[in-house]
């Protein structure tokens, strides 16, 4: 059977391209298939996410050639992070006293366009990827020697294997028959930065306030992120409001700790849904960063989880490659799969829970929320670990 490439990849996002320079030098052939235009990779918009990336996610970044073309002044440094629980004043409060690296602490906020430009920037002129722009995959062929896939315009090409990494929405899974527990939370994330006149500190804040949560991340001293997220039915309650009402409410909802507030810029909103794919791979295929693991963002793990499985995956089929094995044998992928589903699925079901626990209104789960705060608070054992979820995955 002759091949277009050895792999096809569908999804030039983050995870994808990630994927590619994994095996930027290895022997392996790459054709990623994205639908987008090549002008909504290479210089894609500002969508108002802020992604938090942790220490071992930077040296992944580095080593791939990723993280040197981020803008130095948009990697924003998280220095501390604290949890309220609806109207109290107690926080549940983690820092690095010690971290990895001297004056760094829990990791890095860095905006999603900037990634995703770092990622083409890096991926662009590597000799073994090409890209074909302007196209969806309308279905996926698989058979113990290789991969058919049909694009938009009828047009079949073929590999060895093939790759889903096209959001957690990903048709190409679905074609390619890989099912996904999917938990649709009823609820929407509207997103927008803002201005303050005190500092944050470079201090993240996640408020569980009844019927809706407020996250706070820090950029610049006088300039976060506001993530708020409410059931979809009340979000009329958000983006009813003009810049001025909503800077107000914010204020009120942080009792002012953070000064005057003005919006900057405007709001973004996404549905919130989880996915976890039953398995990352098939016959001659597999799924990697939001096609196998579409993280709730409390956690702030969806960009680490998903540049994880794409250089797990890399990697071994890499040494495959240099040791002229079958780059898509079983063996193979179950390997991938073990690996990666042993950190994807207790994060994943666990940060539902969590969820569940933090945003059911009832009285009792009121108590219990803020005793596993003080609880949490007053063990270390419970905090390092958390703590040490935060910082590595």
């Amino acid at each position: 059977m002759s091949f277009d490439a050895d792999i096809i990849v569908v999804g030039a996002g983050p995870a994808g391209l990630a994927f590619c320079r994994s095996l930027a030098n290895s022997p392996v052939s790459i054709l990623v298939i994205e639908k987008q235009p090549e002008s909504s990779v290479s210089t894609p918009a500002f969508d108002g996410r802020e992604i938090a990336i942790t220490h071992s996610s930077r040296q992944i970044m580095q080593q791939l050639g990723i993280w040197d073309h981020l803008p130095v002044e948009e990697i924003y440094l998280l220095k501390d992070a604290t949890v309220i629980n609806g109207n109290s004043d107690y926080q549940l409060h983690f820092d690095v006293s010690q971290p990895r690296i001297p004056g760094e602490g829990l990791g890095f906020l860095i905006p999603n366009y900037r990634i995703r430009e770092a990622s083409y920037q890096a991926i662009k002129d590597q000799k073994n990827v090409q890209i074909r722009y302007g196209l969806g995959v309308n279905d996926v062929s698989l058979s113990t020697q290789g991969a058919t896939v049909t694009l938009e315009n009828g047009d079949k090409i073929s590999a060895r294997m093939v790759i889903a990494a096209d959001s957690r929405f990903s048709n190409t899974r679905r074609k390619m028959g890989i099912g996904a527990d999917m938990n649709d939370f009823g609820r929407t994330v509207h997103v927008f930065r803002m201005r303050h006149t005190i500092s944050n500190e470079h201090t993240a804040t996640e408020c569980f306030h009844y019927g809706r949560t407020l996250a706070i991340l820090p950029l610049e001293e006088n300039l976060s992120s506001c993530v708020v997220t409410i059931d979809t039915h009340k979000s009329h309650e958000i983006t009813d409001l003009s810049p001025e009402e909503l800077a107000q409410s914010i204020m009120a909802q942080l009792n002012h700790k953070l000064g005057d507030i003005t919006l900057d810029g405007k709001i973004v909103s996404y549905p919130l849904v989880g996915v976890h794919a039953q398995r990352f791979y098939g016959l001659s295929c597999a799924v990697i960063g939001d096609a196998a693991v579409g993280m709730h963002p409390v956690t702030a793990q969806g960009y680490n989880l998903g540049l994880q499985s794409g250089t797990i995956l890399g990697g071994l089929i890499a040494e495959a490659a240099k040791a002229g094995h079958d780059i898509a044998s079983p063996s193979l992928l179950v390997k991938y799969e073990r690996q990666h589903m042993l950190n994807t699925r207790p994060l994943y079901h666990g940060t539902n829970l969590v969820v569940k626990l933090f945003t059911t209104e009832y009285t009792p789960v009121k108590v219990l929320r803020s005793a596993v705060l003080r609880f949490s608070n007053n063990f270390p054992p419970i905090k390092y670990l958390i703590t040490r979820q935060l910082t590595k995955v």
